[in-house]
């Protein structure tokens, strides 16, 4: 699937989509770590603080995601697309300004922190229903296995980087790095040729409010795509719980420098590169529901394996890199095999409704459960809080096993009667 005799190594423009959002993956991993510790390190947050601060970036999930999803269906993708990097770029840069002018806030953090994530919620949405209109059905499967390594290359080498960046320039300055990124990821979408399909005349005519509707009645009839939004929602929820509290358990338990802490996580997110390229053959070999179910149920015995962690650091180190393994090649797979299986059995009028119904069930709960995490990280400790998240992501499975999924054994469109 990945050698270069394949269809889309000879797609130009899939491969400017593609290196754009590989360079932009990459950026997003030093945000993802720079951003909460220049709350922690910088401004001295507090658990609570860095609750709040997460909360704020999921938040647009649950407010937006369905309004989205209809403006997904009446504006050009790719012009979407473009919006979205050139505005996140634009807001990331005001945080390293105003740190070296001394007036950073971790109320600052919060507002930036909340516009970026609506304009996140929008690439999300158009990028899933962009590629559609951009590569050939029988390329879906190729092509989001290519995407998904791209992340979990970013996985690999952006904590590393990130927490170097991090330890050499201070938190702020590193994100100047994902500033950059967004706009290299601007750069490729442009000099995409191909054109997109015209928007269908009659459609701004009709009640968005019936668009949404029609969305959500889709995801909630049909039992597949409803397993799987409850699934993701499950998964997210208790997986952001513990990683609220993650980066402070590392730092202020395990004493661990930023650097070491990026490498630690870059370590552990070589299993999400080798989950990437396990995915198709995981599900040739199980069956496709059968390798998403399993792969939910190993991922919980490696999120377990994160709270076990603790004493001597040298001792926790290993068991910090296994667990984040387990999890990152463990949802690869599922992730992957999921987004294909939901979007073989999706109509394409409905692509972007589908996709932002799944996103606002599955990223909804986030804003919640970042609260939550830091609120039981002050109350119950930061260590019960990571085996609290680690125990619901185990339980996250059963949405799978009581559905038809577990059953399914291909990627194949809906046959009558499922």
């Amino acid at each position: 699937m990945f050698l270069r005799h394949s269809g889309l190594w000879r797609h130009a423009d899939f491969l400017k989509l593609w290196a754009g959002e590989t360079i932009s993956l990459m950026g997003s991993q030093v945000t993802l770590l720079a951003l909460p510790l220049t709350a922690i390190l910088t401004l001295h947050a507090t658990s609570m603080q860095v609750g709040i601060l997460g909360a704020t970036g999921y938040l647009p999930m649950l407010l937006v995601s369905l309004f989205v999803g209809v403006w997904v269906d009446r504006f050009p993708r790719r012009t979407l697309l473009l919006i979205s990097d050139l505005g996140q770029a634009l807001l990331l840069s005001t945080v390293p300004f105003m740190a070296l002018l001394g007036i950073l806030q971790i109320e600052s953090l919060y507002v930036i922190n909340f516009l970026v994530g609506i304009l996140t919620v929008f690439f999300g949405v158009a990028y899933q229903s962009y590629l559609p209109t951009l590569i050939e059905t029988e390329e879906m499967v190729e092509g989001n296995s290519k995407l998904e390594a791209s992340g979990a290359f970013a996985e690999v080498a952006g904590p590393g980087i990130a927490g170097t960046l991090v330890q050499v320039m201070t938190a702020p300055l590193a994100l100047i790095a994902d500033v950059v990124s967004f706009l290299v990821s601007a750069l490729c979408l442009g000099l995409i040729r191909r054109g997109e399909p015209a928007l269908s005349a009659g459609k701004e005519q009709v009640s968005i409010w019936s668009q949404i509707g029609e969305g959500l009645q889709v995801v909630g009839h049909n039992p597949v795509l409803r397993s799987i939004a409850s699934c993701n929602a499950s998964l997210n929820f208790f997986n952001i719980l513990s990683y609220t509290v993650f980066t402070l358990y590392a730092i202020s338990e395990l004493h661990m420098s930023p650097a070491l802490l990026g490498l630690t996580i870059a370590g552990g997110s070589v299993g999400a590169l080798v989950g990437s390229f396990a995915a198709t053959p995981a599900a040739k070999w199980f069956g496709v529901g059968r390798a998403i179910v399993g792969a939910v149920c190993l991922e919980g015995l490696g999120a377990l394996l994160i709270p076990l962690a603790g004493g001597s650091l040298w001792l926790a180190i290993p068991m910090f890199i296994t667990g984040r393994f387990l999890m990152g090649g463990m949802d690869l797979i599922y992730h992957i095999n999921q987004l294909s299986l939901r979007q073989i059995r999706t109509p394409n009028n409905l692509q972007g409704r589908v996709n932002a119904t799944i996103r606002f069930i599955a990223g909804g709960v986030v804003a919640f459960s970042s609260l939550l995490g830091g609120f039981l990280g002050t109350v119950i400790g930061l260590r019960a809080t990571l085996f609290l998240g680690a125990g619901g992501v185990c339980l996250s499975c059963l949405w799978l096993i009581c559905s038809p999924i577990w059953k399914i054994t291909d990627l194949q469109p809906v046959r009558k009667g499922e």
